[in-house]
């Protein structure tokens, strides 16, 4: 059973988040027509208003996430809940982020997303998505912004080490690029419907170089992506 202080904690959460989520989803679609990248701004703040949410409403401290990220890198991540996927704007500057096509689907949210930068990975296409995915990534890379790729596919529950996705070998091939693994714990805080406070880590590995065979760099991160799982 949850505690009464969780249950209140995540009810005033989900109040101010997606509350103010509503909101920022129309400041956006209304600059968009304006031109320029001002909807991208909308988006940062919109993720800094989810970590300041987890920090000051749910108790959450999040940790080891002062790093440097830069352009030209592919940044592979753990899935353990929607926490780092919302804070990826957060966190990096204008990430371009790999995500499940159906999410490109919700009703006006879908729409932000293609324009900010999202790259739909849709497993039933096979080989033609990959094509797709490669020629989306290369597009906005050629503008200097870092790419974000959750391995394992989905969210997966905290202390599993599922295998990765196939798809990541593939891209990282043919794309010619480095690879940096990202551990993080947030599954035991932040994956339930009433969230507990505590402390969300990230753990960020060694870079790793391009043109590996295929068995080494899914070893290699595969690993590094874990090291907080136990």
């Amino acid at each position: 059973m949850p505690r009464l202080p969780d249950v209140l904690r995540s009810m005033a959460f989900y109040a101010a988040f997606y509350g103010g989520t509503v909101l920022l989803v129309f400041v956006a679609l209304a600059v968009m027509p304006l031109g320029g990248n001002r909807y991208r701004e909308v988006v940062r703040i919109w993720s800094t208003w989810h970590r300041t949410c987890v920090e000051k409403l749910l108790g959450i401290t999040v940790v080891g996430d002062r790093f440097a990220p830069r352009p030209g890198v592919l940044y592979a991540i753990k899935h353990e809940s929607f926490f780092e996927a919302i804070d990826l704007p957060h966190m990096y500057p204008l990430p371009v982020v790999f995500a499940k096509e159906q999410l490109l689907r919700i009703p006006l949210w879908g729409q932000i997303g293609t324009r900010y930068g999202l790259i739909a990975v849709d497993r039933a296409r096979g080989a033609s998505a990959l094509r797709t995915m490669l020629a989306e990534a290369r597009r906005w890379t050629a503008d200097g912004r870092p790419l974000v790729i959750f391995p394992e596919g989905t969210r997966v529950p905290h202390g599993t080490q599922p295998a990765l996705q196939a798809g990541f070998a593939g891209l990282y091939k043919m794309l010619g690029l480095p690879v940096v693994p990202v551990a993080v714990d947030s599954g035991p805080l932040y994956h339930h419907v009433w969230k507990r406070p505590g402390t969300i880590r990230y753990r960020f590995g060694e870079e790793i170089p391009p043109g590996l065979p295929r068995e080494e760099i899914e070893a290699r991160v595969h690993a590094a992506i874990n090291v907080l799982s136990a």
